[in-house]
Order: structure tokens, then sequence, then C-alpha cells
């Protein structure tokens, strides 16, 4: 093992990291509190500069994902669509199988400019999350119950909300409602079978509904089918396509098309390089005088408060774990996916 991979492997690395992240999103999250009077000025301005404060909160999150653990972004794409990423506003239908299923879609935006302004439909539960719940708040992300005669209106309404934004955007939609287990997949294909459907292998039946109303409010020039039924049936042979190329990869180790790697941006890892030096200072000189104070008390305290940041961290990384997830769509029973 390399110096560079002991010292990632390190728990005192790791603290430090939830200490700026935690640290620097509590004071972004206060500045964007700030600019609730903006609001009522200007709302244009007031939505750029809280794209610019959450790109702050999710750059570091990508700079992790980038440039601590080395990931690489490969697009299999058609290359006349590719000069248009990041140009024009999307709809990006994403696989929900793990943990970092965001993450990953991030770094697709961040490759392409488009991550402070990035939308997702998430579960109301989020929104309560410190730091990047409360950030999605100004962000205007649009935020359901899962229960669609209560979500319906307020969907269609944030989505409306969403015509005049000022600057491009990703939304990026997980149509299967929730993350894949086997459990999910057994019941889900029970639905397939009931409603004369193919059967996916790598992936859930899709919730239609949801994506028709998102198509409908976000309507600008799209090729998809304006009709409820049509829209549904465009998406359900979208799902046998992307079930057919994850086919293509397990045998082949590739998907079909043609490959693209996009630069990293410096960005990301400039911001993250920022907080880190504004942070890490005040903490050294904290430290400093705990240990020149010589009291446990006060030592005992500040190694408590830190063992309580850690585990303020880990359990919002536990809201994404699959085994910690939402139990939609494990009801034994079949269920009307739309």
């Amino acid at each position: 093992m390399g110096l560079l991979q002991l010292l990632k492997s390190q728990f005192l690395c790791h603290l430090v990291m939830c200490y700026v992240f935690l640290v620097s999103g509590v004071i972004i999250n206060l500045l964007q509190l700030c600019t609730l009077p903006l609001w009522l000025v200007s709302k244009q301005l007031a939505r750029r500069v809280n794209i610019r404060l959450s790109y702050c909160i999710s750059s570091q999150m990508v700079a992790a994902l980038e440039w601590w653990s080395g990931t690489e972004c490969t697009l299999y794409t058609d290359p006349k669509s590719y000069p248009l990423y990041g140009k024009e506003n999307a709809i990006v239908v994403l696989n929900h199988m793990y943990e970092i299923d965001f993450l990953c879609g991030w770094t697709f935006c961040e490759r392409f400019g488009v991550l402070g302004s990035s939308k997702v439909l998430a579960k109301k539960e989020l929104a309560y999350v410190p730091v990047i719940g409360w950030m999605w708040y100004f962000m205007e992300i649009v935020f359901c119950k899962r229960k669609w005669e209560e979500d319906r209106r307020t969907v269609a309404q944030s989505l409306q909300n969403l015509r005049d934004y000022p600057e491009n955007y990703w939304f990026l939609l997980y149509c299967e409602g929730t993350r894949f287990t086997p459990k999910k997949h057994q019941v889900s294909m029970q639905v397939a079978e009931s409603k004369g459907l193919p059967q996916l292998k790598y992936h859930l039946l899709p919730r239609t509904k949801g994506f028709w109303v998102t198509v409908q409010n976000l309507r600008g020039t799209e090729l998809i089918p304006e009709d409820e039924a049509e829209c549904a049936a465009w998406l359900h042979k979208l799902y046998q396509e992307k079930d057919g190329f994850q086919e293509h990869y397990t045998q082949t180790g590739r998907f079909p098309g043609t490959t693209v790697s996009p630069p990293r941006r410096p960005w990301s890892l400039i911001n993250w390089l920022f907080w880190f030096c504004l942070l890490l200072y005040p903490l050294g000189l904290l430290l400093a005088q705990l240990i020149g104070s010589g009291s446990m008390l006060t030592i005992a305290a500040s190694v408590a408060l830190c063992s309580a940041a850690s585990l303020g961290f880990r359990w919002m990384i536990g809201q994404t774990e699959i085994d910690k997830g939402s139990s939609y769509g494990n009801k034994e029973a079949p269920l009307n996916n739309n």
C-alpha cells in the first residue's frame, strides 16, 4: 500500500473531511438563509446566487469522488448529442441500484457545468436532512410524499415554478421510484406479468405517472408523447432498452455506443481546497489551545463533540443505504406501478 493510499484509509482523514463538509455546509446554509430578502427584490438574482452557494456544497462530494477516490466518468453516447450536453435543459433518467447513484449523477452534471443548478425529485423526508436537504430547499428541489393523490398537484406546481429558471439545469429522475433490491424486483416483475409487459432483469418497472407529470410540466422541445398512455409506453420501451444495455455490459464489460470521457473540471477541487484551508486553520488553533490547557475535561468534551459529529455524518450517509432505504415497492401483493 502506497503512502497516499495509506493516508486515504486513515479514520482521522475521514473525520477531518466530515468536519470540513459539515461546518462549511452549515455556513453555506446560513448564507442561503440570508438570501431570503433577495427573493423579494429579484427572484432570478436570488436563484443565481443560490446556484453558486449550492455548488459549494455539492461539489465537495464530487471532488471527493473524482479527485480523492480517482473515479473516472465514461459515457457511451451518440456523438451528435454530445455537444448539446450542458447547453440545454434535460431530463436525465438514472438507474437506482447503489448507494452512490446520486453522486454518479452529480459527477455527470459537474463534467458539463450544471451541477449547481441540477434538480431531483426527492422524498419529502430528505428535506429535513441538514446541509444537503436544507440546500435543496433553496434550490427549489421537487419533494414528494410518494402518495399520488397528494403529490400530483404539489409536484406539478413545483415543476411549473422551474419554467422560468435562469440557467440550464438537468432534472435527475429515478423513474423506478425506489432503489433496486431482489425483493422489490420480484414484486415489480409480478406487476409486469399482470400487465403483459416484458420482464426486466436489471431494473424495476418504472413509475409512469410521475414521469408523465414531470415531462408535461417541463416540456419544451422534447420528443416524448404528450398523451399519458403513449408516454407510459415510451418509458416502458426505454427501460427495456436500458435493460438490454445492462445485459450487454454484463456479457462484454462495456455498453454499446461511442465512448467519451469528458474531462474533469478544476472548480470542484479548488472549492474543496478553499474550505479545507479556511476551516483547518481555526481547527488547528483550537487543538493547540486544548492541548496547551491540559484540562482532561475539556479534551474529553472535545473528543465527545468530534464523535458526535462523526456519528451525525454517518447518519446522513445512512439515509442512502439500501438496507435502511424506503420500503416503497416492498409489498408482497401486486402493486399498481403507475
